[in-house]
């Protein structure tokens, strides 16, 4: 059961890259914790996005035109320490890149060709755990965050482009930037779990607070903007909140050499907000618009000898059916994935894949919201490899 138990874990070497547009990555794990003694783990994932669309028409622009492939590649290191204090007082550092954005609309759009999103994190959690008996158990901690971004708002959904001559134009936020740079925040941890070790049952509920950011940002205006005030950028600042989110990770045992395991997730994106000052001010709009994401994950672990484990598992996030945001375009996804666990000795080597199937997606500009691309058919490969040490 022991073995069966790492297979749970390759699911973040495997992040999900679709939680709400693929800002979510990391999925936020701490079950390096409940490994047993000492243990040391480095992993690395890959995802290979494929999101494209076709625009809607657009004043006397027919539609159909092709967005390009709007979703980069990305990689997602890691690396975690788990330390045995006592029988009952453990300790855990995590490293994660828990959000990020890679968003770039070719110029073959004109609705939003140039629109582009570039945001960066990583972070480190420092977490406490506490057993009073073999059943129930406390855990804890801070997490620092490292963020920075870049948006981009371009294209003729934002408007037409500065003519002095056009009053219509003075209005247009198109060629709108936003550079946001690095800043440093913290947060808290707090959980609590429950586990039967004679059948390998464990769950586990961890809350994760929001972690405040105030970025020196420098703001590039649109054409009709900078002509009235005279500037071309503004240095200013944005407050942005990373979203709290709580996750509820479990497993058990249900037949010799079978273990079944799942985890749900939320995120409260639906109070996160970048609005830098001088464009949006402090409390009006903002570059984005998200609705809380709650994921689910549910698989089954078998123990082939005393060397090998596999594993298969679903992962499901439901679609709003809203109108998206274009820095974000799918909405959902269902997933599949495989693991397997290579254990010699003190050494364990995790790996896996997963294909996620995204959810169709209708990006909108504009007050009132007007629909400006159709994204459908679109998908997602995400591989993982986890090497862990116990010592």
């Amino acid at each position: 059961m022991k073995q069966l138990t790492a297979l749970c874990g390759v699911l973040a070497a495997m992040a999900g890259t679709a939680q709400a547009g693929g800002i979510d990555r990391s999925g936020q794990p701490i079950g390096i914790l409940f490994e047993k003694g000492n243990y040391v783990e480095l992993s690395y994932g890959r995802i290979n996005p494929s999101v494209s669309g076709v625009d809607r028409a657009i004043g006397p622009i027919p539609a159909g035109s092709p967005s390009g492939e709007v979703a980069g590649d990305h990689n997602l290191p890691g690396l975690a320490l788990k330390y045995q204090f006592s029988d009952q007082l453990s300790a855990a550092v995590i490293y994660d890149q828990a959000y990020g954005a890679d968003i770039l609309y070719a110029p073959t759009s004109p609705a939003l060709g140039g629109t582009y999103a570039d945001v960066e994190s990583a972070g480190l959690t420092a977490l406490l755990r506490y057993q009073f008996n073999e059943n129930f158990s406390v855990h804890g901690g801070l997490r620092a965050s490292k963020a920075s971004g870049k948006v981009g708002l371009k294209g003729l959904a934002y408007g037409l482009p500065f003519d002095p001559a056009n009053p219509d134009s003075y209005r247009s936020v198109n060629g709108y930037e936003a550079d946001l740079a690095e800043d440093w925040g913290t947060g808290y941890v707090l959980g609590v779990a429950y586990e039967k070790p004679e059948i390998a049952m464990r769950v586990a509920l961890t809350y994760f607070s929001k972690v405040r950011h105030k970025f020196d940002t420098v703001e590039t205006l649109p054409g009709g903007a900078a002509a009235q005030l005279g500037v071309a950028t503004i240095d200013t600042f944005t407050n942005v909140d990373t979203p709290q989110a709580v996750n509820l990770d479990f497993q058990t045992g249900v037949a010799k050499d079978t273990l079944v395991f799942g985890s749900i997730r939320w995120v409260d994106w639906s109070d996160f907000r970048i609005a830098p000052d001088a464009f949006f001010g402090p409390t009006v709009g903002s570059l984005t618009d998200l609705e809380d994401t709650t994921t689910y994950t549910l698989g089954v672990g078998r123990k082939f000898n005393e060397n090998w484990s596999g594993s298969a598992f679903l992962t499901y996030e439901p679609g709003t059916g809203k109108l998206v945001s274009p820095l974000a375009p799918t909405d959902g996804y269902r997933g599949i994935g495989l693991a397997a666990v290579y254990t010699q000795g003190n050494m364990k080597v995790t790996t896996g894949i997963r294909y996620l199937k995204l959810g169709n997606a209708t990006p909108e500009t504009g007050t009132p919201d007007t629909e400006r691309a159709d994204f459908t058919g679109n998908s997602a490969v995400a591989v993982g490899v986890k090497v862990g040490f116990t010592f």
